[in-house]
């Protein structure tokens, strides 16, 4: 399959997965799973049909792993990044001392003065290593790496939860426990 047509099913499955399942008339169920048969053929009835083989490929070479399909092979899910809600059952987990958030310097005083906000989604997403920043970052521009004292707040009392796919997951990171480059 080819990388644009790999590209258009991703973000198909993004916003139906994540964003707007009953657009296409899926549920999804409390831990984020809906039935792979309902999901191809309510993409075919949405005028974008998608083949077993073709959501296979998507799911299994995926740059970040973005999408799961239960073991038994019958249902799949986004990994994270969700705006409605659901429970994807992840346990608390201890972070690195560091963790690190991409973004662009226009959001810079706004981060200032209120931290990293979830937004639209459920968790603030946050990456182990500068490099996986920096790509995320660099999707709206110029990217600006920020670090984030997570052992620092996980001491204070904030949880953390990693996803399947290695995006560690908390509420909010306040200010305090931000390194931002100077103004």
């Amino acid at each position: 399959m080819d990388d644009g047509r790999s590209t258009r099913i991703s973000k198909y499955l993004s916003r139906h997965l994540r964003h707007d399942p009953a657009r296409i008339g899926i549920t999804l169920d409390p831990r984020g799973w809906t039935d792979i048969g309902e999901l191809l053929a309510a993409a075919r009835r949405d005028g974008f049909p998608i083949s077993r083989a073709e959501l296979d490929h998507v799911v299994a070479h995926n740059d970040k792993r973005r999408y799961a399909i239960d073991p038994g092979g019958t249902r799949i899910r986004a990994s994270q990044g969700h705006t409605v809600a659901v429970d994807l059952g992840l346990p608390p987990a201890e972070p690195p001392a560091s963790l690190f958030h991409g973004t662009v310097a226009r959001f810079l005083p706004a981060i200032r003065d209120e931290g990293l906000r979830p937004m639209a989604r459920r968790h603030v997403h946050l990456s182990a290593d500068r490099e996986t920043a920096a790509r995320v970052g660099a999707r709206r521009g110029r990217p600006v790496i920020l670090t984030v004292d997570a052992a620092g707040m996980h001491t204070a009392g904030h949880v953390f939860h990693v996803s399947d796919n290695g995006v560690w997951l908390t509420a909010a990171v306040p200010p305090a426990f931000l390194r931002l480059p100077a103004p």
